[in-house]
């Protein structure tokens, strides 16, 4: 089944070179789509760009990658995202053998290959407060270990509630059931919202570690308590429940 990549870049000109060598052999087509001034430096022959005429969040980007591509599956991957040899075949596989995936995540590795927690269960109230408050001080930032699925580190396939947005490899067939990514959120929060609509309209999200990528993951919010992103973070949840209120039964 074909693959297109769609990369969304927001000034990563350096990132996204580094990371195409790698992509451009596993996938069918790949689209850069330049949101701001820096976002390309040079692509290998064969590479889209687009660039837009005015920024765009993360959301409307991916929506516009998937409408400007073609394949069955259309893999989203953030810039500082870089696969190993085999991982996007390894996907796609498993997602033809499973005609209900609808979502397909890897395995992350931090750069200096050890294992990075993107197999996570839905947000609740409590779990929410500990992580973007001053309490994840005493905790720390990956104490919960239900929601971080930190119990079990899985060598097979497995179910997953959600997966961090990273790369992600999505049957082209759901995206256009669920309407696409939703663009009312500013950024933050748009990849669990995706999860939680395909999981309510029947579709499974499965985490394949078998693919391995490595993603060097700045986690923003997770340094800092007060930020623009962590503001940004804070109206994605809202949005999120007021989209979802009986997530807040969720505890």
């Amino acid at each position: 089944m074909s693959v297109s990549a769609v990369v969304v870049s927001h000034g990563h000109g350096r990132e996204v070179s580094a990371l195409l060598p790698a992509l451009v052999p596993q996938v069918a087509e790949v689209l850069v789509i330049a949101n701001v001034a820096g976002s390309v430096a040079d692509v290998p022959a064969g590479v889209r760009v687009l660039e837009n005429p005015r920024p765009l969040n993360l959301a409307a980007n991916v929506n516009l990658g998937v409408a400007s591509t073609t394949g069955v599956y259309v893999l989203v991957v953030n810039p500082d995202a870089v696969p190993e040899p085999g991982a996007v075949t390894v996907l796609s596989a498993f997602a033809d053998a499973h005609p209900r995936c609808g979502i397909a995540g890897p395995q992350l590795r931090w750069p200096d290959g050890s294992w990075q927690p993107s197999r996570r269960r839905f947000p609740t109230v409590r779990g929410t407060l500990v992580r973007r408050t001053p309490l994840r001080r005493v905790r720390g930032v990956y104490s919960q270990r239900d929601h971080y699925e930190l119990g079990t580190r899985p060598t097979e396939p497995v179910l997953a509630d959600w997966l961090l947005g990273a790369f992600l490899l999505m049957r082209r067939t759901m995206l256009e059931e669920l309407g696409g990514w939703d663009e009312g959120y500013r950024h933050y929060v748009e990849d669990i919202d995706l999860c939680y609509r395909a999981m309510r309209a029947g579709w499974e999200r499965w985490y394949v570690p078998a693919a391995a990528v490595t993603h060097d993951y700045a986690a923003v919010i997770d340094r800092r308590f007060l930020s623009r992103h962590t503001l940004w973070h804070a109206r994605g949840m809202a949005r999120f429940v007021r989209k979802h209120p009986e997530r807040l039964l969720a505890l």
